[in-house]
């Protein structure tokens, strides 16, 4: 654990002093980049934080939303990828275990997990396939025994990820917003430590997750215990009930040298602890074990002398361990004791706010290269394309993944996983809608568009349930920072999304950078993800049978944007070319015309193009659905494209409208009026999906091969090499 040359000077120049050794494993936890945001947090700055449901946003541990009647629904995400690379099932555990306590940080309940996972090439890679299942399995096995539903997420797989793994988890939570813990302290307080017992796990977690990964270091990955997770939920409900928290914060990186710091920083107190009151899991633990261990389901919460009796008794009751470590003060300093011996004493406002890093950028060399490449030539046979394409893990249907997922305990899950966005019923009758999404390959050729077009597309799967937007998350993952041509790929992408949320006025309620992602195998490509939180105070669109005779609308325009496209990489082995671009005013129409005829009850099914384009959504559609189809190519709105173009460019702000025949007149007519390029497609009957151009038969496809090909295609893979 270590400080550069130029921090420890200046910490001893703030403190007047050299810091002790224990002090300085203190500072180092916290002003590790993992903690301290040292060379992000400048540009975050600029993310618009306000709008008129935001209660709280970036900064805490979750963001708050107001839904209305009194209710709110909290938000965070978070990544746990130098442990998932390490060891899969407790990395990827874990990071869903911190998640929700920063959702009980807030006073609410956990209702729902979503997780974007990112894996080497598993069809070629034997250590990616291992990676990728154990850290499904301990996302499940977390996630199941704490009852709370794993309702969506996103995964993709690409060779920049080679030995490693990008695990990034959401949770959702919701509750009264009386009950909002609001955080605050005074004098003569109790510290008390409630959940599991501290070990030597975990220890320098944070600074192991803030240099390039060390794949030897196991001690620093968590173990996971879901079971007194699920106790300490309880705990911290009934407490918060009883109104017995202040104050909470939970235990995540850097232990309790940042849960300390930080909680005594924002309150603006001091706060005293002894470490010898602490419960361990282990004998012999050294004070700075102690303080940087980032020991699982642990939660620190504040209380005054009144209520310190019934908040042992509600612990006790569900059998949670706890410890009262320490009291408040007024002089703002973080005072670490042993056996009531001071052996570390430091400003909580140093140790909680690391000098800010001013990283050089410059525009990577590769990218003028990347928009030059040449054009493949077309397939001679689409039809054997299509079953390819299908067949693509990141095309190839997730249900082997999602079906180890409880998605529907709690009950409040109704639109369920594998569609566009899920579906949350809300306790005031609204739902609420969510969805994380990103692409790597197109951020990799134009991070700034490629970031947009991940924020659109989150946007439209949230649309698709019938909801508004009403929130963002991001999730920002980069490189090594030290790199400049890294670095200008992290500031366009945070320019980016200002950019879209201020656009379609969608705030920014949390989010999370995570830096140093590479191996000895290089840098992975810029990966943000982008979640959204969508609000429908009316019912949820959800998707209807399609039927004989029902048509097939396609909303939107399909442009030459081939470049980060499945098909480019996949079918061809390209890498490079034109990304697709969002004409953020196009977009805004199309998406409220779309909500709107979603609203008015003339759709059976909404579907969003993304990856793999056209052919991949209108077989999705015929596939879940066990009929054919007949689409006459020609009537779709585009650039002038070669046909496997049009067939899978991954142009954005696209949906396909499932529509009965006598609804067609209502939304044809509503599109018009709103000047949005539409078309009727073609229509939906027998077993084949059958694509004509005039005359012309140019393509034509069994459903059950291509079932087959989608549904079975990565379970095959994964399950049998």
């Amino acid at each position: 654990m270590s400080l550069t040359p130029q921090e420890s000077k200046y910490l001893e120049k703030k403190i007047g002093r050299k810091p002790n050794p224990l002090e300085f494993q203190i500072v180092a936890a916290e002003w590790s980049e993992h903690c301290s945001y040292k060379s992000s947090k400048k540009y975050l700055k600029i993310l618009p934080k306000e709008g008129k449901r935001v209660i709280s946003g970036p900064g805490y541990d979750s963001g708050v939303l107001d839904v209305g009647d009194g209710y709110v629904v909290t938000v965070h995400i978070e990544s746990h990828n130098h442990p998932s690379a390490v060891e899969p099932y407790g990395g990827a555990a874990t990071g869903v275990g911190g998640v929700i306590r920063d959702i009980l940080s807030a006073g609410t309940r956990p209702i729902a997990i979503l997780d974007g996972l990112r894996f080497g090439n598993i069809e070629k890679d034997h250590h990616a396939r291992w990676l990728f299942k154990n850290a499904i399995r301990g996302i499940a096995d977390y996630g199941n025994c704490l009852g709370i539903p794993t309702v969506g997420g996103e995964i993709e797989f690409d060779k920049c990820f080679t030995n490693y793994a990008l695990v990034d988890v959401a949770a959702i939570g919701f509750g009264k917003k009386e009950n909002l813990i609001r955080n605050r302290a005074q004098k003569g307080d109790y510290v008390v430590l409630i959940g599991g017992s501290t070990g030597r796990d975990g220890i320098g977690g944070s600074q192991f997750a803030s240099d390039n990964l060390d794949a030897d270091n196991r001690s620093a990955v968590q173990i996971p215990d879901p079971f007194i997770e699920k106790l300490v939920i309880e705990v911290i409900l009934e407490a918060r009930n009883q109104k017995c928290i202040k104050a909470m914060k939970d235990l995540g990186g850097g232990g309790l040298s940042c849960a300390i710091s930080e909680t005594a920083d924002a309150l603006g107190i001091g706060i005293e602890l002894d470490l010898s009151l602490v419960h361990k899991r282990e004998q012999n633990m050294s004070p700075s074990e102690l303080m940087v261990s980032e020991s699982q389901e642990r939660m620190l919460v504040i209380t005054d002398l009144a209520k310190l009796t019934t908040l042992k008794k509600i612990c006790e009751k569900f059998r949670v361990p706890y410890s009262v470590i320490g009291r408040v003060h007024e002089d703002k300093m973080m005072e670490v004791k042993l056996d009531k011996n001071t052996i570390a004493k430091l400003p909580s406002q140093i140790v909680a706010n690391a000098p800010l890093l001013d990283r050089p950028s410059s525009k990577p060399k590769y990218l003028s290269a990347l928009e030059q490449v040449k054009k493949p030539t077309m397939p001679t046979d689409i039809s054997k394309t299509f079953l390819k394409m299908l067949s693509n893990p990141n095309i190839a249907s997730k249900h082997w993944v999602y079906s180890q997922y409880d998605h529907e305990v709690g009950i409040r899950t109704v639109v369920k996983p594998g569609g566009d966005g899920a579906s949350l019923r809300l306790d005031n009758g609204k739902f609420l809608s969510v969805k994380i999404d990103g692409n790597s390959k197109h951020c990799y050729i134009n991070p700034r568009e490629g970031v947009i077009g991940c924020f659109d597309e989150a946007c439209r799967n949230v649309i698709c349930t019938g909801a508004k937007p009403i929130g963002m998350v991001d999730h920002l993952q980069f490189g090594n920072p030290e790199d400049p041509e890294i670095f200008w790929t992290f500031k366009e992408s945070v320019q980016a999304i200002t950019d879209y949320a201020k656009y379609f006025e969608i705030p920014c309620v949390g989010g999370k950078v995570s830096l140093y992602n590479e191996t000895d195998e290089g840098p992975i490509k810029p990966t943000p993800l982008i979640g959204v939180l969508g609000l429908n105070e009316g019912k949820p669109l959800i998707p209807k049978k399609i039927e004989n005779g029902d048509l097939l609308i396609i909303v939107g325009i399909t442009k030459d944007e081939l470049g980060g496209s499945e098909y480019y990489e996949y079918i061809h082995g390209v890498i490079g070319g034109k990304c697709p671009i969002v004409d953020m005013k196009s977009s805004k129409k199309i998406q409220d015309a779309v909500l709107e005829l979603i609203h008015q009850d003339v759709i059976k099914i909404a579907h969003d193009c993304s990856k793999g384009g056209l052919g991949v959504g209108i077989s999705k559609l015929c596939i879940s659905n066990e009929i054919g189809c007949m689409i006459f190519v020609e009537k779709i709105p585009s650039d002038k494209l070669r046909l496997d173009e049009l067939l899978f460019s991954e142009t954005h702000s696209r949906f396909l409208l499932v529509i009965s025949q006598q609804d067609e007149k209502k939304v044809m007519s509503l599109l018009e009026k709103k000047g949005i390029t539409h078309a009727s497609i073609g229509d939906f009957s027998g077993k084949n999906m059958t694509f004509k151009e005039k005359s012309k038969i140019v393509a034509c496809i069994r459903i059950d091969k291509a079932q087959e090909k989608w549904l079975n295609s990565l379970e095959a893979l994964v399950t049998h090499g």
